[in-house]
């Protein structure tokens, strides 16, 4: 079938479509409907349905004759470590740690907090969680204690399981005096604590409260699957709210089940027993859906990689875990393409790889450059796919659907949308506009099955935040245009569209251009506040190792660059070299954050930065330009 044929069956009739699809998942009783509308606009699906998340991921393939295969490979060059676990050890394993959580008194509905660094542990965790139907709620490994206290006190887990360390390049991240840290701050306190104890760092367990990971499970009866109501969460992840309070997005059972399965083949293009591999953390949406259950529930092999696209040891790891694992399908953020390409611009360590494996890779998590895609394609030779979804979507909206059909590629263009989304583009008033022209993007409700149905205990701040602004439509908070054959174009968050004299500009235009010079390894545009228009646009650039160029010459040819590709309507005058651009921990560049420090104002160090130190480098930089006073 191509694209078009089961797009129009999805069209043509979305509960046939979902019903069909949900013949992929073992359940424990099956839907006798998808959608339930008597809420609207709180949909839900698969509602009557009950099932078991860690069923479908782990035991399931035991009983079908995989147990032998490998379901987790685990590869740390910090630690020089590699082991697999097959499907029938990863059972066995996660049985008898959901066996003595409960023995603990964990059991369904109970939450529990996940705090772990990228180890096969932190999947065992979520799994465990999953068998017994308690609510797990991972927090990203090395978060700072107060933003842990404040997850703490909004999902009020009964137990939080946690590592002693993390290990980034060169350092050790202390996570226990993080965990006690945070556990003093908040107001409510957990039952007990597990602490995997690591051998690059044994922390002190606090008596009565913490057990080992090893030692509480001796002895334990191994726990069962519990089966759920479709509709019941099956994890919170907290997400950045603009109000500084994290948004905890649900993600329900019966649909994200069926929605991962759905898209491992559609989409990745993988069949059951190849290798996937996702280059996340276990902390983000990614690491969810592709990580841990995207790939376990389709009988994926995953990888579960502790390392850096550079520096664990150099620019070629990536090309080295794909030749070794034998990895068909690889997922990543482009800024970590964009990390590889600034060590090795002519890709000399990916001529040392076999990379015969690799059918595919797709990027996501931020606006994929064209310039990165470019250098992808040529080094690589196999489909680079762009990607767009969101946290609160928990898997692709909008993609070219390689395992469907291989679409044409246009660079920037994340393609098209798939089953389930509409994406139209609107104005200020809600009205649609023509092909080409720029303004919100937004679905018409009901969001597909493995959506966010709701945020946890804030149903005002759901409908506010995302259903209130276009009535009757998913408001994605993302800007951008559709092409005349449908495709889509995401320009920039809706608040990186900046307005000068009258001009509706994307920044992420800008910054296509400015990563188009050859010099320029990496980019940020910003809207600054002007008297006369409004705003006005500033440039960062990062450039090339071994670029040698003089900073002002590279200032002035992207500045006439920028005025020959957008015009000078973009009145871009501005830009200025700088070592690097504040981000979080996924890669997201900080523009909001930036513009604060530039128009003057207070902001609040955002509580996913990866090094703080960098916004007082963007301050320095941007005080030569007159801005930061």
């Amino acid at each position: 079938m191509a694209y078009q044929d089961v797009y129009q069956s999805w069209k043509k009739d979305p509960e046939a479509f979902w019903l069909e699809a949900a013949k992929g998942i073992d359940w424990v009783e099956a839907p006798t409907k998808a959608l339930f509308d008597d809420n609207a606009p709180m949909y839900e699906w698969f509602s009557d349905a009950k099932v078991n998340t860690c069923w479908n991921a782990v035991d399931r393939h035991v009983e079908n004759g995989r147990g032998e295969q490998t379901a987790i490979i685990y590869d740390s060059p910090i630690t020089h470590t590699k082991r697999e676990i097959s499907y029938v050890e990863l059972r066995n394993r996660v049985a008898n740690l959901a066996g003595a959580l409960r023995a603990k008194g964990v059991e369904k509905g109970d939450r529990v907090i996940i705090y772990m660094p990228m180890v096969p542990e932190a999947l065992e965790a979520m799994l465990a969680c999953a068998r017994l139907g308690a609510v797990h709620s991972v927090v990203f490994g090395g978060f700072a204690a107060n933003e842990l206290a404040v997850r703490i006190d909004d999902c009020k887990p009964k137990a939080i399981i946690a590592a002693s360390c993390g290990l980034e390049p060169g350092r050790v991240v202390h996570y226990k005096p993080l965990l006690d840290g945070a556990i003093d701050l908040a107001e409510h306190k957990p039952d007990f604590c597990v602490i995997l104890q690591r051998e690059q760092e044994v922390a002190e367990l606090v008596e009565g409260r913490d057990f080992n990971w090893h030692g509480f499970q001796y002895g334990v009866e191994p726990a069962e699957c519990v089966p759920v109501n479709g509709n019941d969460p099956a994890y919170i992840l907290y997400t950045s709210g603009t109000t500084g309070a994290p948004k905890g997005v649900i993600r329900a059972t019966g649909g994200h089940l069926v929605a991962l399965n759905w898209t491992m083949k559609n989409i990745y293009n993988v069949e059951p027993g190849d290798v996937f591999w996702a280059a996340s953390d276990v902390g983000w949406v990614v690491g969810h859906s592709y990580i841990c259950y995207g790939p376990l529930i389709h009988g994926n092999t995953t990888i579960v990689f502790e390392g850096k696209p550079v520096g664990t040891p150099d620019a070629g790891t990536f090309w080295r875990v794909i030749q070794e694992h034998k990895v068909k399908t690889f997922f990543t953020a482009p800024t970590a393409f964009r990390a590889v390409k600034r060590e090795d611009p002519t890709g000399e360590f990916v001529k040392k790889y076999d990379l015969s494996c690799l059918d595919q890779v797709f990027l996501a998590g931020e606006r994929a450059d064209p310039d990165t895609i470019v250098w992808a394609q040529e080094q690589l030779n196999v489909p680079i796919i762009d990607h767009w979804w969101q946290t609160e979507l928990g898997y692709p909206a909008v993609c070219n659907p390689v395992g469907i059909e291989l679409m044409p590629v246009k660079l920037g263009s994340p393609s098209v949308p798939l089953p389930g989304y509409e994406m139209k583009i609107l104005d200020e008033d809600g009205n649609e506009l023509p092909p080409g022209e720029l303004g919100a993007i937004v679905t018409p409700l009901p969001l597909p099955p493995g959506t966010f149905p709701t945020l946890w205990n804030a149903e005002d701040r759901y409908k506010k935040s995302y259903l209130n602004t276009f009535p009757g439509y998913y408001e994605t908070g993302d800007a951008g245009m559709i092409d005349e054959d449908g495709y889509l174009y995401i320009m920039a968050r809706t608040d990186d569209v900046i307005n000068v004299a009258g001009h509706r500009l994307s920044t992420g235009g800008m910054e296509e251009v400015l990563a188009g010079h050859p010099d320029v390894a990496e980019c940020a545009v910003i809207g600054v506040s002007d008297a006369l228009k409004g705003q006005m646009p500033v440039g960062f650039l990062c450039l090339n190792s071994g670029a040698g160029r003089d900073n002002a010459e590279v200032v002035s040819e992207v500045v006439k660059l920028v005025r020959e590709k957008i015009g000078p309507v973009a009145a871009f005058k501005l830009a200025v070299v700088v070592d690097r651009l504040p981000k979080t921990r996924s890669g997201k560049i900080l523009r909001g954050t930036m513009v604060s420090i530039a128009d003057g104002k207070d902001y609040k160090m955002p509580a996913t930065i990866d090094d703080p130190a960098i916004l007082d480098e963007i301050t320095d930089a941007l005080k030569t330009l007159g801005y930061a006073s």
